[in-house]
């Protein structure tokens, strides 16, 4: 099973606030970014029960064991049943959302838990803790705690390499960077706009287009890998810079 740590109960920011979004528009002040910080206001409070998330992002090693097993496809990087080179400890990339639920489905009935994806309320908190951190280990960017394209790697990294010094409040690893990680929910560009006094919506429905990804990779630069960043993909999108971690309660 996947390394796991425990989220507890409670209230955390979820969002970006208006002065936030107004710092990054001076380095990105365009019409794409305007609308993208938008996708993320208003910052807003959201009280969660207690779960499980990903230590690390899914490996190629662990979704390996789901390939053979489950005698599901393998993605396009691989030769056969094997994952490139020495990228066993990288994360599984050229996953779809649909893929990530199939490994989801796997493990659950191997371990008789509910393994699922996180929810985007979910990733978030596990990300940046009660207090809202811009990325996992604090409020200024730096280039040494993450694998973006300041830091030059140009690929996927092994996971927890950036640790602990890159880790997030509850010691999740490569939150900012690495990979996007899919999410359970349906992107909605108004959600946080229609939640009032804290309430999380669900929006785990089957209706909807996109799906939410979170946290950034490799490929892009220091404001995209930032916890409340949202990005969004069709259920059967495949990257070389997308991945996923699971979730349970």
């Amino acid at each position: 099973e996947p390394q796991m740590v425990k989220i507890p109960a409670g209230k955390f920011s979820m969002g970006t606030t208006k002065e936030q979004a107004q710092e990054i528009l001076k380095y990105n002040n365009s019409s794409n970014w305007q609308e993208m910080l938008e996708w993320e206001q208003p910052q807003h409070t959201v009280d969660l029960n207690e779960y499980f998330i990903g230590k690390y992002p899914i490996t190629n090693r662990e979704y390996q064991a789901f390939i053979k097993d489950a005698k599901y496809k393998t993605p396009q990087d691989w030769d056969g049943d094997q994952f490139p080179g020495e990228k066993g400890g990288h994360p599984a990339v050229f996953v779809s959302w649909e893929d990530a639920n199939a490994y989801c489905k796997w493990l659950s009935e191997k371990t008789g838990k509910n393994y699922r994806l996180p929810t985007e309320a979910e990733w978030e908190k596990a990300a940046r803790g009660e207090e809202g951190r811009i990325y996992p280990w604090g409020n200024e960017f730096d280039s040494q705690k993450v694998n973006s394209s300041e830091h030059g790697i140009n690929n996927t990294s092994e996971v927890g390499q950036f640790s602990p010094v890159g880790d997030s409040p509850y010691g999740c690893a490569d939150m900012a960077g690495n990979v996007w990680e899919w999410c359970s929910d349906i992107f909605d560009e108004q959600e946080y706009k229609k939640r009032r006094d804290g309430e999380l919506k669900s929006q785990t429905t089957e209706i909807g287009k996109f799906r939410v990804l979170r946290g950034g990779s490799w490929a892009n630069d220091r404001w995209p890998i930032r916890c409340a960043r949202r990005n969004k993909g069709i259920p059967n999108m495949i990257k070389s810079s997308t991945g996923f971690r699971v979730a349970h309660l």
